[in-house]
């Protein structure tokens, strides 16, 4: 192998002979040049890790790049070296990186088919296929950056709940992808992106809507106004604090009446078990069973089948319109049932027991505060001020100090602690 110092003289004057050959560079011991059988020359870095392995990567074409230009980079890839890093292995890392695209099949495979539920698994494809691709589909996993998913995040700010979504499955997707070697660790472009406000609170069904509603209910079970599957679906989810999916989907099989305990062989939140109060006792053993029908709450017109989500969703809809109310979610009775429980003074792991919630803070966004509990509150602190004021009041007030004592070496008293007597004063107290 001829050493030569590598110069743009040299470089040019290789002809191509039969087989490769190389030429070393004196200057930069491991920079060379290799010249093709085809005439094409590349300059290349070779050196060895501390690993022990043999290492020698391309860095550029002649003619793409100086000879300066690459030397330049050779010097630059064997201080790293030095430091104990691979630059081949980063360059073949950044080779392979996978686009955003094929991320999303790795996450869907990977992650979300173990640990999702079916209809998580659904919503996440939907989101990657409307969202996710279009915006980002086409980057490196590596090269994205914090003002990519910004921009991604603000242009869809006309739908603020979707923007949300979009942005907390990136952000699980950009985690796995550090977790496989995607990108480097702590480097999520998604961290200290604001998510948009997520607009109004599940409003709490007050006192007076809750006798309304529950007289209703008596009513419509005394005189069929409603089908008495829809009142019992309601009646069930306000006992056992639960979703909307829990009561559609309950079958019998699942009740222990000797043990009064309902268990869910699955959830959102996976296997959940409940004890049956009196009242929820009451319900199933009072409920009518259809032949060959698992369900508590099957649908009216195929037994067979669950009750459907729209056709809970419809009559609650009804009933709260029939009970004068205003229109707020199914989900309103699981926030109401939950406020029960934290106002009833029983234990917080208690109640989180029979809301099924796994964290306090879960639990506590389902808490609302009522009305009367903070007039009662705003009584209590005025009553408490109001009763300093008057004790304040009635103390004797303590007598001026006269100008005549202090001349005549009696104490000296300012009226405020920080405030100077008069120059005339102190005189007449040194004076004496």
């Amino acid at each position: 192998m001829p050493v030569h110092k590598l110069t743009k003289k040299v470089v040019e004057s290789a002809d191509p002979l039969s087989r490769d050959y190389e030429l070393r560079d004196k200057a930069t011991p491991g920079f060379l040049c290799k010249v093709a059988r085809s005439g094409r020359k590349v300059f290349m870095v070779q050196y060895r890790t501390l690993g022990g392995e043999r290492r020698k990567p391309a860095i550029g074409l002649y003619g793409e790049l100086t000879v300066e230009q690459a030397r330049a980079i050779a010097q630059k890839w064997l201080a790293e070296v030095r430091e104990g890093k691979d630059p081949s292995l980063e360059k073949q890392k950044k080779r392979l990186n996978p686009t955003i695209r094929e991320l999303c099949e790795e996450f869907i495979e990977r992650h979300s088919i173990p640990h999702n539920k079916p209809n998580t698994v659904k919503r996440n494809r939907s989101l990657i296929k409307n969202h996710i691709i279009p915006a980002l589909g086409k980057y490196k996993v590596a090269e994205v950056t914090r003002v990519d998913v910004a921009n991604a995040h603000s242009d869809r700010a006309a739908s603020p709940c979707s923007a949300n979504h979009v942005l907390s499955l990136l952000k699980k997707m950009f985690n796995c992808a550090e977790l496989w070697g995607h990108r480097a660790e702590g480097t999520n472009p998604c961290r200290l992106i604001p998510k948009f406000p997520d607009g109004k609170r599940t409003r709490l069904i007050k006192n007076p809507e809750l006798v309304r509603l529950y007289a209703y209910l008596d009513r419509a079970d005394a005189f069929g106004l409603e089908h008495p599957t829809y009142t019992l679906a309601i009646r069930l989810q306000f006992a056992f604090a639960a979703r909307m999916s829990e009561i559609i989907n309950l079958e019998w099989d699942w009740i222990d009446f000797d043990e009064r305990r309902l268990v869910w062989p699955d959830s959102k939140n996976g296997a959940m078990s409940k004890p049956l109060s009196e009242e929820a006792y009451q319900l199933l053993r009072k409920a009518p069973r259809f032949l060959d029908c698992p369900y508590v709450v099957p649908a009216i017109t195929k037994p067979s089948r669950p009750m459907s989500k729209h056709s809970y969703w419809e009559a609650w809809k009804r009933i709260l319109a029939a009970c004068g109310i205003a229109h707020l979610g199914t989900h309103g009775i699981r926030h109401r049932a939950a406020t029960d429980i934290a106002n009833s003074g029983i234990p917080l792991k208690v109640g989180m027991t029979l809301t099924a919630h796994k964290t306090v803070a879960m639990f506590m966004r389902y808490v609302h505060v009522e009305d009367e509990q903070v007039r009662a509150a705003a009584e209590i602190v005025s009553n408490r001020r109001a009763a300093i004021v008057n004790a304040n009041e009635t103390a004797p007030t303590p007598a001026p100090v006269p100008l005549g004592a202090i001349a005549a070496g009696g104490p000296v008293v300012s009226a405020h602690p920080l405030r100077r007597q008069p120059d005339v004063v102190w005189r007449a107290a040194n004076d004496r």
